[in-house]
């Protein structure tokens, strides 16, 4: 069957101009709730203009037209799912168990790019310092200037500490919990800058734990190593890898590929998905900060295989929780929008 474009654009820009006037009346009385049978003929028409919009874009000669449609269905799409009908009250419970990990989900490759891009860092750091030794201080900030220390020195140091040391040892896990946020909400907020800067900041972080692991292990600490960081890092690196994760889907939403609606249009589509990655990152960190603060920071040898085994209990469960949990059972169907 051949369309007749003209026609058909007249035939249905009324069903258009209806949806778009109840879309200005939701948008000026956003408090209003609307009657059931005006709600119904809202999502008679957004289905229509959607089949619409499917149809038109096989014409290549009516792009106006169809951008036209594109922000028509997005502003539906946003009211329906978004703002539209009855406010549904914050559950927690539900929001961990299934939409933050589906969330995380839906924007696995953000992720993996997130992810690979510190770990193709770390194997630089840990390149160049077997290159050139010498180099080591180049890489590590001045505000972790006690890391250009001998591995061994330290650890010596550390473990004949008496336990109950606090000042000392808070005081540096508030330093490294204050420089692994200001990491994660960098890697962030960067997406904006087409997400350049979030690579940047990923790769380079990637860089100094590189560096970090090549020193310790070389110098026979690989033990002390693992003790020290598995404990708090197996939550406070995925949390900065969840940062990039959001910073790389703000970048992919700036630039805009595949479709033509509005920069603010774009963002409305996936503002609930980045303040659920952010919620997320941010309750990583804190659970971070307090294994950090409590368990990390203690060196008695004596507790070494107790702290790796925590961190990995730790890892493997968050792997599974982001993995597993917030699937839909096979039975249940999903009506289309």
């Amino acid at each position: 069957m051949i369309l007749d474009v003209e026609k058909f654009i007249a035939r249905e820009r009324t069903y258009w101009d209806e949806l778009a006037e109840l879309l200005r009346l939701q948008e000026n009385q956003p408090d209003r709730r609307p009657p059931l049978d005006e709600a119904q003929r809202f999502h008679y028409l957004y289905q229509r203009t959607s089949s619409d919009l499917v149809k038109l874009k096989t014409f290549a000669g009516e792009a106006e037209t169809t951008r036209f449609l594109e922000r028509l269905v997005a502003r539906a799409y946003s009211r329906l799912h978004e703002d539209g009908g009855e406010k549904v009250p914050f559950r927690p419970w539900q929001w961990l168990a299934r939409t933050f990990p589906a969330t995380f989900r839906r924007h696995w490759i953000a992720f993996a790019l997130s992810c690979g891009t510190f770990w193709i860092g770390a194997a630089f750091g840990a390149a160049a310092l077997k290159v050139n030794y010498q180099s080591k201080a180049d890489f590590i900030p001045p505000q972790f200037s006690h890391l250009n220390e001998k591995p061994s020195k330290r650890v010596e140091r550390e473990e004949k500490q008496d336990f109950d040391a606090f000042q000392g040892r808070h005081a540096f896990s508030a330093q490294l919990m204050t420089h692994n946020t200001k990491v994660t909400i960098l890697t962030m907020v960067t997406g904006f800058l087409w997400g350049i800067f979030t690579f940047v900041l990923l790769f380079y972080n990637g860089t100094l734990i590189g560096v970090v692991i090549f020193d310790y292990v070389t110098d026979g600490q690989g033990t002390f190593l693992t003790a020290w960081l598995l404990p708090h890092g197996s939550f406070e690196l995925p949390a900065i890898f969840i940062g990039g994760q959001a910073g790389l889907v703000i970048a992919r939403t700036m630039f805009g590929w595949g479709t033509n609606l509005r920069l603010r249009e774009r963002f409305a589509r996936i503002r609930g998905d980045l303040l659920t990655l952010i919620g997320g990152a941010a309750l990583l960190l804190i659970w971070a900060g307090i294994i950090e603060s409590f368990l990390s920071q203690y060196h008695d040898p004596r507790f070494y295989p107790w702290k790796i085994g925590v961190g990995a209990v730790q890892l493997t469960g968050l792997i599974l929780y982001l993995s597993l949990c917030g699937r839909r059972s096979p039975d249940k169907t999903t009506s289309p929008a």
